[in-house]
């Protein structure tokens, strides 16, 4: 049984990351392999609660005190199969997703959260250190299936389906396989060989993977009808929030985050010589305080920025969990420093753009902005600028980095008969089909721009109401619901 006094014993601590002077030469990603006395230190202070919050913290329902304890006991493939049990990529959730998890680890009431995210992507390194071995069907079950677009729930589908038998194509127009976890996550936080590793254990299981096919115009909708039982489209939400309405918006040097990280992360893969959009040597402002935001910093200081700072329109939120606004398990909104932060660059908080400034001859040279005060007023967001606050800050370079708006308006979903709804998603029915019959949908595409742990559980889900469709024989895990949500207080 686990060790009722582990978390007593042992504090929260996390692998060092590499030094700040050394990682940004180079691409690689931030954390060094940790040590196996840490990881299972860390495991060990996890308190196999009688109700494990960590379970619905997650959308894949992780079976988190379970694979703690095999850590713990050092039994590192039993750990690995319990893990893949809910999840197929941990070696991607373990270094992308913010961990809600912890956030709702029961631990965290009182103490620090156990690193379940650390200990996470300790077993995957595991697995892959021990090699990922195909687990092809024992029989297939003559039915096919068109996926269209290899992001992680796309993936996850691809990798269910195919292991109950079905016979699966992935359709990527790019030119390799993993959508944004390919081009969009730059290599520090993910190096792409961990994508290239588990995409040979699912072609021995039979995947096949098409790439440089867009989908309703490489290959139409009939095409794919007429070739396939079930399709399932998880093209992602890639529309980003623009800024048409500022003014200046239309200078040069003013682009969005993708516009800057796809390019950069080709050039990283050796794909390309150059990018159109470099930051070396200039003076660079980032708008928008998340992860895509936190990307471009970590982009701007390896390409050897001048100077960097993060707009983000909300007030500097506070270190440690409000309670009263964000009680436990839900997730909090506190200040969160990503590593790209330790490498330089400046924050500020409570400001919002009023003008993209125009240095004479349609380039941006600065960037005007003033306090603002953000508000919910009836439920409605409302911001409030604070007169005699404006001022300029120099600018070279400008990154939109304000979220998504939702999946692409693209020939496929004319083709396909599947409109967006007002959030730019696609809906679903109870068992993840559109409007289309046969046509399904899953992910960022259902959901809306999200963490990548829903993503893999929206795929999974999906892929356990396409088997079911086929005539599949038994049952495959379905973690989520299409209505699902994460933890939130009620009100």
């Amino acid at each position: 049984m686990p060790d009722p006094n582990g978390f007593l014993r042992y504090e929260r601590q996390l692998p060092k990351r590499r030094p700040v002077p050394v990682r940004i030469q180079d691409w690689r990603e931030v954390y060094p392999p940790a040590g196996e006395e840490l990881i299972r230190d860390q495991a060990t202070r996890c308190m196999d609660c009688g109700i494990p919050f960590c379970h619905e913290g997650c959308p894949l329902g992780n079976r988190i005190p379970d694979w703690n304890d095999l850590v713990r006991t050092n039994a590192w493939s039993a750990a690995a199969e319990s893990l893949h049990a809910t999840n197929n990529f941990p070696e991607f959730t373990g270094r992308l997703c913010p961990a809600p998890c912890e956030a709702a680890c029961v631990l965290g009431i009182a103490d620090d959260p156990v690193t379940i995210k650390q200990v996470e992507v300790e077993i995957a390194n595991h697995a892959f250190a021990a090699g990922l071995v195909p687990q092809p069907p024992v029989t297939l079950s003559g039915r096919s299936v068109a996926v269209v677009g290899s992001g992680p729930a796309g993936l996850a589908a691809a990798q269910q389906l195919a292991r109950a038998g079905h016979s699966v194509t992935v359709y990527e127009r790019d030119d390799q396989i993993g959508g944004l976890l390919r081009y969009g996550i730059p290599d520090f936080k993910l190096e792409k060989q961990r994508i290239d590793e588990r995409l040979a254990q699912m072609a021995g299981e039979g995947v096949i993977f098409e790439t440089g096919v867009n989908v309703g115009v490489d290959v139409t909708a009939d095409d794919l009808r007429e070739r396939f039982d079930a399709v399932l489209l998880t093209c992602g939400a890639l529309a980003g929030r623009d800024t048409a309405g500022t003014p200046g918006r239309q200078l040069n040097g003013v682009h969005l985050a993708m516009e800057h990280l796809v390019p950069a992360n080709r050039v990283a893969a050796g794909l390309q010589d150059t990018t159109p959009i470099d930051a070396q040597g200039k003076h660079v402002v980032i708008i928008g305080g998340g992860d895509t935001g936190a990307d471009c910093l970590g982009v701007a200081h390896r390409q050897g920025a001048a100077g960097v700072i993060q707009l983000d329109q909300y007030p500097l939120p506070p270190e440690v969990r409000a309670g009263e606004l964000h009680p436990w398990p839900t997730w909090p909104v506190i200040l969160r420093n990503y590593p790209a932060h330790e490498e330089g660059g400046e924050r500020v908080f409570g400001v919002a753009v009023q003008e993209f400034v125009d240095d004479g001859n349609g380039n941006v040279v600065s960037v005007r902005v003033a306090d603002v005060m953000v508000e919910r007023v009836d439920g409605r967001r409302t911001v409030t600028v604070q007169e005699g606050s404006e001022r300029d800050l120099r600018a070279d370079l400008v990154l939109l980095a304000i979220g998504f708006e939702g999946t692409e308006q693209q020939p496929l979903l004319t083709q396909f008969g599947v409109t967006r709804n007002g959030r730019g998603a696609v809906d679903a029915d109870d068992n993840w089909q559109t409007d289309a019959e046969g046509v399904f949908v899953a992910g960022d595409m259902h959901r809306g721009a999200s963490l990548i742990v829903w993503a893999i559980a929206e795929g999974r889900a999906a892929a356990a109401a396409i088997h079911t469709y086929l005539g599949g024989f038994g049952e495959l895990p379905a973690p989520v619901r299409p209505s699902s949500q994460p933890l939130a207080a009620v009100r």
